[in-house]
C-alpha cells in the first residue's frame, strides 16, 4: 500500500508546528534569494556576453538606490527571521507553572526517568496528552542529548549540571527517543520511546504497580539521613541558611554577587559548598561529592522545592 507523501516528518507537540513554520519560511526566503540571484546571473550572462548587440554606452557609474535596495531588503528580511527564531527559542525556556516535572538521569547507554510519585522508567517515558511536561536532566557520565524528532526538541544532558526543556504533546501514540550526541561505543543503541496517553489512562498507569515513595518524600528521608536537617532545620543550633522556599528565591552571596536559586545552585551547594557562600554565613559545610548519587540529589532538590518559607 502506498503511503501518503509528507514534506515533513510527523509532528506531535505544540512546539513542532511553530518550528516547522519557521523552517519553511526560512527555506522559502533563502530559496527565493538564491533563485533571484541565479536568474540575474543567467540574464546578464546572456545579454552582455561577448559579441552581443547590447548597448554598453552611457553605463551608470553608480546608483545608490539600487545598492541600498539589494543590501537593506535582504538584511531586514533576515533580521525578521532572526527575531522570529529568537522568540520561539526563548519559549522553550519559559516553562508553564502547571508543567508536570519528570527527572531524567542519562548514563551509558540508557535513560533513567522518574515521576514525582516515585514511579521509574528505563528508556521510556509515559506522559499525558495535552499536559505540559518539564524535563529536569543530568548525566551520570558523559554528554548525552535528549532528542525527540516528532516533538522537535533536542537538549544536551551534561554531567555536573542540570538542563531543562519542556513540551506539550498534541498527539497520542508512541514516538522515538534518541541520544543525539555521540556518547561511546553503544551510542546507536541509546534509544527509547515516548508514550503519549489520554489523561485518564495516564493517571491510571501512573498508579499501577508503584510501591515507591514519592520523590519528595524520598528526598526528605535523604535530607535527614545525610544530616542536612541537623544544620538547616529551623531549631538547629548551627548557624546555616534557611532552605524553606529556596527555589526561585534571590540569594545574596558573600562576595557581593546575587543569584536566583535554581536546581544547579542547590547541586553546587551540596557538592561544591565553597563556590557560592551565602552572605552572613561561614563556609563550614563539608562537600558531599562522591557520596550523593544523581538520583538522590534530584530527590533532595524536589523535597526543597516543596518547602514553604
Amino acid at each position: 500500500m502506498n503511503e501518503a507523501f509528507h514534506l515533513l516528518p510527523e509532528r506531535a507537540s505544540e512546539f513542532a508546528a511553530r518550528s516547522d513554520t519557521l523552517m519553511l519560511a526560512l527555506l522559502l526566503l533563502t530559496g527565493t534569494v538564491a533563485l533571484g540571484v541565479t536568474l540575474m546571473i543567467v540574464i546578464f550572462s546572456v545579454r552582455y556576453r561577448r559579441g552581443s548587440p547590447a548597448d554598453r554606452s552611457h553605463a551608470p557609474a553608480r546608483k545608490l538606490w539600487v545598492e541600498a535596495t539589494w543590501t537593506l531588503t535582504p538584511l531586514l528580511l533576515f533580521l525578521c527571521i532572526y527575531a522570529w527564531a529568537a522568540f520561539d527559542y526563548s519559549r522553550l525556556f519559559r516553562i508553564p507553572q502547571d508543567a508536570m516535572p519528570v527527572f531524567v538521569v542519562a548514563k551509558q547507554w540508557m535513560w533513567k526517568l522518574e515521576h514525582t510519585n516515585g514511579k521509574r522508567e528505563i528508556s521510556e517515558l509515559h506522559v499525558p496528552l495535552g499536559q505540559p511536561v518539564r524535563l529536569v536532566m543530568t548525566s551520570q557520565d558523559v554528554i548525552h542529548s535528549f532528542y525527540v524528532p516528532a516533538f522537535r526538541i533536542k537538549q544536551d544532558v551534561v554531567p555536573g549540571r542540570y538542563t531543562s526543556i519542556w513540551f506539550t504533546p498534541t498527539e497520542a501514540g508512541e514516538f522515538h527517543l534518541f541520544c543525539a550526541e555521540y556518547c561511546g561505543t553503544d551510542h546507536a543503541m541509546m534509544r527509547g520511546r515516548i508514550v503519549v496517553m489520554q489523561p485518564a489512562e495516564f493517571a491510571s498507569w501512573l498508579q499501577q504497580g508503584n510501591s515507591q515513595p514519592g520523590i519528595a518524600q524520598r528526598g526528605f528521608e535523604l535530607f535527614r539521613s545525610y544530616g542536612c536537617s541537623g544544620c538547616h532545620a529551623a531549631g538547629s543550633s548551627v548557624h546555616a541558611p534557611d532552605l524553606n522556599g529556596l527555589l526561585g528565591r534571590t540569594v545574596h552571596l558573600q562576595d557581593g554577587r546575587s543569584l536566583i536559586a535554581d536546581e544547579n545552585y542547590i547541586r553546587d551547594s551540596v557538592l561544591l559548598p565553597k563556590k557560592d557562600v551565602v552572605a552572613g554565613y561561614e563556609p563550614i559545610m563539608p562537600s558531599f561529592a562522591g557520596q550523593v548519587s544523581e538520583e538522590d540529589l534530584l530527590a533532595i532538590i524536589e523535597y526543597i522545592r516543596g518547602t514553604r518559607p
